[in-house]
């Protein structure tokens, strides 16, 4: 009997789907996308590692000039609290001692394009960080991770590219920054203005040291350090001047007012609270959509004071939809009154006239 072959049966190799197919395809879209975008994000930074001839060669004639003859060039931003302004002042002293400071980079180099941080990474030639290399920037030498953190929180104009936010690094903003960074008393966990008010200047320098190293405390003291207190005095007595007398006369009422103005409060706002005889502090909006709503208070600013405020702003026309005392984790000046916009109490109904005068306090709500 003939024997029969033994059929080989081949295994067919399995399809792919059309829809997986389609799937690994667009994956693989993405993902050439994203890094696409990363790599071009990079460069858009200009992260970079720059030898002194690439950085001479990068220098070009820069247009700005904010030193007005000053021997401590005044700040580019306007308004602000003068004890804050006189600090940044102080602090600039000793980080950026040049000529249009806020082009300085690290070295004393200078740059034209302000549209950005330049994030240039020059090497350290001495002292305790010797060999690594240094991204300090403009008027107050802020890294380049410190000054998108920061930005982020205190920038008054955020831009975007794509899906990035970006920051102008022009000299305004510089100053926007760093006075709404010292002034964040919870970042700071402590109050820098009331501190600067009291006279404290060398507790906030010390506190201060472990950012900018210069200051006195920390590890790379200069020959500026130890002139400090007395370039501080000096500028403090001219950011005071510029306030005029009135500010002086107000100096003896302990409450202060904050307020953060914006273009939608088309100056009803500022004007109702200048009539009040309060010392008066404008600070750098970040939330510059929303029309004021809040008024924040702290623990010894007396009730009056606060109905005070609130009567005045409703007065005007301003809608006051809550009114309460700082929260008790936060650190806040126990004589600050603070008024400006909360983004979660907009759905609430404004407060009267006859609501405000009738409380004998104000509580926290839920919402804030």
């Amino acid at each position: 009997m003939r024997s029969v072959p033994p059929k080989i049966i081949r295994k067919r190799r399995p399809r792919v789907s059309k829809v997986r197919l389609m799937f690994l395809k667009g994956l693989t879209f993405l993902s050439i996308v994203i890094i696409s975008f990363i790599s071009f994000f990079l460069v858009f930074k200009g992260n970079s590692n720059l030898n002194e001839t690439q950085l001479t060669r990068l220098i070009s004639p820069y247009e700005y000039d904010y030193n007005d003859g000053q021997k401590w060039p005044r700040l580019a931003m306007k308004g602000g609290d003068p004890y804050i302004r006189a600090l940044m002042r102080t602090i600039s002293s000793s980080e950026s001692n040049y000529p249009q400071p806020y082009h300085v980079v690290y070295t004393g180099k200078k740059l034209s394009n302000l549209s950005k941080h330049p994030d240039w990474c020059i090497k350290i030639v001495s002292g305790p960080n010797q060999d690594k290399c240094s991204t300090a920037a403009g008027r107050y030498q802020m890294l380049t991770n410190t000054w998108y953190l920061m930005a982020k929180r205190y920038h008054p104009q955020r831009d975007w590219f794509m899906f990035w936010e970006s920051y102008s690094f022009e000299p305004k903003y510089q100053d926007a920054v760093v006075h709404g960074w010292l002034s964040d008393r919870k970042y700071w966990k402590a109050d820098i203005p009331g501190l600067l008010r009291q006279g404290k200047l060398n507790k906030v320098l010390r506190l201060l040291s472990g950012t900018w190293t210069s200051l006195g405390y920390g590890i790379e003291t200069n020959s500026m350090s130890k002139h400090l207190p007395t370039v501080y005095k000096e500028v403090l007595e001219d950011e005071l001047s510029l306030l005029g007398d009135d500010f002086y006369q107000k100096k003896e009422n302990h409450v202060i007012v904050e307020y953060f103005p914006k273009d939608v409060d088309n100056g009803v706002v500022e004007k109702a609270l200048r009539s009040l005889d309060y010392q008066l502090i404008l600070l750098p909006t970040v939330v510059v959509d929303l029309p004021t709503n809040s008024i924040w208070f702290g623990s010894e600013v007396n009730i009056e004071d606060v109905k005070l405020v609130a009567e005045t702003l409703i007065s005007s026309g301003v809608q006051i939809r809550a009114i309460q005392p700082f929260a008790k984790k936060a650190v806040f000046s126990d004589l600050l009154i603070q008024v400006g916009a909360n983004q979660k109490i907009q759905n609430r109904p404004s407060l009267t006239l006859e609501e405000i005068r009738s409380q004998s306090s104000f509580n926290r709500v839920d919402d804030d």
